[in-house]
């Protein structure tokens, strides 16, 4: 081999190889590259019970997620307290207990606002303890279930996993308080008396014998 055929061959792997390099060094490094942004909304999505944050009564031992965008000292879990009231950073304390997630995420805001630029907050429900109703009897996952969006006798008992082979499914009673209110399953689900299947409230107890 000549000199000068050395000096080319020298000249051409040069040339690959910072051409390998160039390529390396423009593509980003995953580990540093800026994550996706995204909005408060959309950071949200997925997280806490199925309530409808329009309707849904916030009450006395619920958890809360309280999210204040790009202000992670104000974000977190809270639970509200027997008087109905959280307390947050900078806000101090705040009734909780009768208002939505959204007039509640309207109330941190406008406390907020005298001391951060037009903050961006989100207030979701993480878990409902302060509503249930309870099955019991011949269903097949008798127990206490959280009473997160308004729902039927029937769909109580769907539920707690339906009725049992032998259930008296005629003589079905709902607790409620001092009230003894009547379900008759059989009627129901062939769409007869469909009065009797009326919404659960809270601290309702249905008895299956």
């Amino acid at each position: 081999m000549n000199y000068r055929t050395m000096l080319l061959k020298c000249f051409v792997l040069a040339a690959a190889s910072s051409g390998w390099l160039w390529g390396q060094a423009a593509k980003p490094d995953a580990r540093t590259a800026d994550p996706p942004k995204t909005t408060l909304e959309e950071a949200a999505k997925g997280v806490g019970a199925a309530v409808d944050p329009k309707t849904y009564k916030i009450g006395p031992e619920d958890i809360l997620l309280v999210r204040v965008w790009r202000e992670p000292e104000l974000s977190g879990p809270l639970a509200v307290r027997p008087d109905g009231r959280i307390t947050l950073p900078l806000v101090g304390e705040l009734m909780a207990a009768g208002l939505t997630p959204e007039q509640l995420t309207a109330s941190i805001s406008t406390v907020l606002a005298k001391f951060i630029n037009r903050p961006e907050v989100l207030v979701s429900v993480q878990a409902v303890n302060s509503k249930k109703f309870m099955v019991s009897g011949e269903v097949n996952r008798p127990g206490a279930y959280p009473l997160v969006t308004p729902v039927t006798v029937l769909e109580a008992i769907v539920q707690a996993g339906g009725v049992r082979e032998f259930a008296n499914k005629k003589k079905i009673v709902i607790m409620r308080g001092a009230e003894r209110l009547k379900f008759n399953y059989n009627d129901v689900i062939k769409g007869k008396n469909l009065a009797q299947n009326v919404q659960i409230e809270h601290g309702d107890h249905i008895v299956v014998p």
